[in-house]
């Protein structure tokens, strides 16, 4: 509009000074006339047989040649100045608006990658995206899990780093104890042991000789007891009751305990034992006084088929072995034949961790660090298939089996 409004001044300015240089002319036009008529009349009248007379009119003005260029000078001005106008315009709006520089891109992605790196990081340290579970061993106590799981909008296990796998062994172990079986050791057998040589050959006595040969038999035959076989077991009570499978401690003459913290095994008395279900409680007394650590029972009907348990024992002499799997099948039935025939077990509990001879009687623990079922046999036929007594056949029993009333 302003453009507009200069060029119409303009034109205005100019017409109005050819309108006033056109009054002015027109004056002196009349004048100019009658002066050219009457030279005209003159110089034809003295050229009569010449061309005709020209005519010559003078045009002056007010305004002086610099005033006239300058003022086609600026009408000139304002057409350029109109004819880019719109090219500008034009240019403009092709021109994007909030455009950025790659400068500003790069920057902008350098910032975002920071941001998200940080919230990465710190969900990932603080554990935000799975449930962090640790197992807390007390002072001379039964070991509960007092943790819970976190819910982060997903289902997790709560081994889901090695820290939690270490901190619960470090809690449980201590509880886990080596059961070492001891027999009679085979004597031979001699035509002089039978009491009939004895009587032709001297060796049968009476009386008080005859006492003190029985003692010192009596003493022999203990100096030669003999470890017959090994096994594992556990503490569920801090006064020293501990639990394992029968077999472990079948036709022993002596059961010595080894238990972490001391220097020497300790001696143990069977309470009571079952051969149906192949459980048995012992019991050992604490030679300090202190209470002994001690595992929860935990519920074995509460564990899923997929949920991570742990196995701690003693197999082929390596103490405190620590084997991870997880639960395979539960309710498994199965039939192992042994010196009084076929022995059947029902409603066992199936894992891949590795049980070997040794681990009969340890703990399979689930991922609080409880108690779910004692290792009790596994199939030589096969790698990785186990078989555990479930705390629910354990619980149901246990009284009896401590006061040997089943």
């Amino acid at each position: 509009m302003n453009e507009e409004n200069k060029r119409m001044n303009a034109n205005n300015d100019m017409n109005n000074e050819m309108n006033n240089n056109t009054n002015y002319d027109a004056n002196n036009h009349s004048n100019t006339n009658q002066t050219a008529t009457h030279t005209s009349a003159a110089h034809t009248f003295a050229t009569d047989n010449q061309s005709p007379s020209v005519t010559t009119y003078i045009y002056e003005s007010t305004k002086s040649s610099n005033d006239l260029r300058a003022t086609y000078e600026r009408e000139l001005r304002l057409q350029q100045e109109s004819e880019h106008t719109p090219h500008e315009e034009q240019r403009s709006k092709k021109k994007r608006p909030g455009g950025s520089s790659p400068k500003t891109l790069l920057a902008s992605f350098l910032i975002g990658a920071m941001v998200i790196g940080g919230f990465s990081y710190m969900a990932d340290k603080n554990n935000l995206f799975s449930g962090g579970t640790a197992a807390v061993q007390g002072t001379g106590s039964s070991v509960v899990s007092n943790t819970t799981q976190q819910d982060a909008g997903l289902s997790t296990a709560s081994l889901s780093t090695s820290e939690d796998i270490a901190s619960v062994y470090a809690a449980t172990s201590p509880a886990v104890v080596k059961i070492e079986n001891y027999g009679e050791a085979a004597s031979s057998s001699s035509m002089f042991d039978d009491q009939r040589f004895q009587q032709f050959f001297g060796g049968g006595q009476s009386g008080r000789g005859g006492q003190q040969e029985e003692q010192q038999q009596q003493q022999q035959s203990a100096a030669e007891l003999e470890l017959v076989g090994s096994g594992t077991g556990f503490f569920f009570e801090q006064d020293g009751y501990i639990l394992t499978n029968e077999h472990v401690i079948a036709d022993a003459k002596e059961v010595k305990v080894t238990v972490q913290g001391y220097d020497e095994p300790l001696t143990a008395k069977v309470l009571g034992s079952s051969y149906d279900l192949d459980l048995a409680v012992l019991k050992v007394e604490s030679p300090d006084g202190k209470a002994f650590p001690s595992l929860k029972l935990g519920s074995s009907d509460e564990t899923k088929i997929g949920d991570w348990v742990m196995a701690i024992g003693n197999p082929y002499g390596f103490d405190q072995t620590l084997t991870m799997g997880v639960l395979s099948a539960k309710e498994r039935p199965i039939t192992i034949a042994d010196e009084q025939g076929n022995h059947e077990y029902e409603h066992l509990l199936q894992t891949d961790a590795s049980i070997n001879p040794g681990n009969s009687g340890g703990p399979l623990l689930n991922e609080h660090g409880e108690v779910i079922g004692i290792n009790t046999a596994v199939n030589a036929e096969a790698q990785g298939i186990g078989f555990a007594i479930p705390t629910s056949t354990i619980t149901k029993v246990l009284d009896q089996l401590k006061t040997n009333t089943l």
